[in-house]
């Protein structure tokens, strides 16, 4: 039965981990495994009532593995935890099968009675490095704990928790562990002030609509084009906060360059990666902008990847992606 979980163990860990060469490299060298085999045989002393010879055998792994995890806690098969120092799994914890545990990660109760008092994980949950999880709560099968969140509430299946207190960040809901490593962790608090400051978009350009319709009830209005137009599309970018760093585009140098062809307004904006959760708002808040202006008929914006290695990627383009958006 042990050679079988050990097996099995072996098999988990390969499939989810790129850097295992080969079964005798992770029998050998990969602390989580050594921490889940000491488990079973620990667990399996707890459950016939032989509590020192399980709780000295915890003992043991937690000094040579920097993992502590109680005797009394349920541990499913197929269960990794990659390189695991720090990790601690209290005695009424839960963990379902394929779990994905990063180090650093606390499963910690709340209550200083003995009853159930820390977290059940489902089935091919994914926690991020530094989380805790912590209480009587329950974490939907396939869901995904960001690193350093800390969850204190129930988390549904499939949905991607991050922060502190942890908060369910995106409507998207996971069927699979498959895409546990994509790079878009939304964050929920950004995406509220990128709402507000869309709408606060909206009424200003409703507000500036309505005094140019009053002015041309009062007797009309010439459109004169400014002598220095290139100031005058810079002012209007300077009012897009970036709500991430929380000042605007111009002054975080994201505008690389404005080039004026008549009422055509051509803009060249950076930003670091292709990823950039803010990509599209950034662009449309640009453009809406630009559009106030009155003498600006159209707006088009290039988005230039990968500013930091610019020289470089002027030298090799083939190697910087450049995507253009025009709006």
């Amino acid at each position: 039965m042990v050679l079988s979980h050990i097996r099995e163990d072996i098999q988990a860990i390969i499939s989810k981990d790129p850097a295992a060469k080969s079964m005798v490299e992770v029998l050998l060298c990969y602390p989580g495994l050594h921490a889940l085999v000491l488990h079973r045989i620990a667990h399996k002393a707890w459950i016939h009532n032989r509590f020192l010879t399980g709780r000295f055998l915890s003992h043991i792994a937690r000094f040579f593995t920097g993992i502590e995890i109680h005797p009394g806690a349920v541990i499913g098969r197929g269960v990794v935890i990659d390189h695991g120092m720090g990790v601690v799994i209290g005695e009424t914890a839960e963990v379902g099968d394929d779990v994905l545990i990063y180090m650093g990660v606390v499963l910690g109760g709340t209550a200083l009675k003995n009853v159930k008092r820390h977290p059940t994980i489902a089935k091919g949950v994914v926690i991020g490095s530094g989380a805790s999880v912590l209480g009587p709560i329950h974490v939907g099968e396939y869901a995904k704990i960001g690193a350093g969140a800390v969850v204190v509430r129930d988390v549904p299946p499939g949905a991607t928790v991050v922060g502190v207190p942890g908060r369910i960040a995106g409507l998207e809901k996971y069927t699979t562990q498959d895409n546990i490593r994509d790079s878009a962790m939304p964050d929920p608090t950004l995406r509220v002030l990128s709402r507000l400051l869309e709408r606060q978009q909206v009424l200003e350009d409703r507000i500036f609509r309505l005094e140019r319709e009053n002015a041309l009830l009062k007797g009309g209005v010439d459109i004169k084009i400014s002598g220095d137009r290139e100031s005058e599309v810079l002012n209007a970018l300077r009012q897009v906060i970036d709500p991430e760093i929380g000042h605007n585009i111009v002054d975080v140098d994201l505008i690389r360059s404005i080039t004026i062809s008549d009422t055509l307004v051509k803009i060249e904006m950076e930003i670091n990666c292709d990823a950039c959760p803010l990509q599209d708002y950034l662009i449309d808040q640009a453009s809406a902008r630009v559009r106030l202006i009155p003498w600006v008929s159209d707006v088009e914006i290039t988005v230039i990847h990968d500013p930091w290695d610019w020289k470089i990627s002027q030298e090799k383009t083939e190697c910087s992606p450049v995507m253009d958006k025009t709006i």
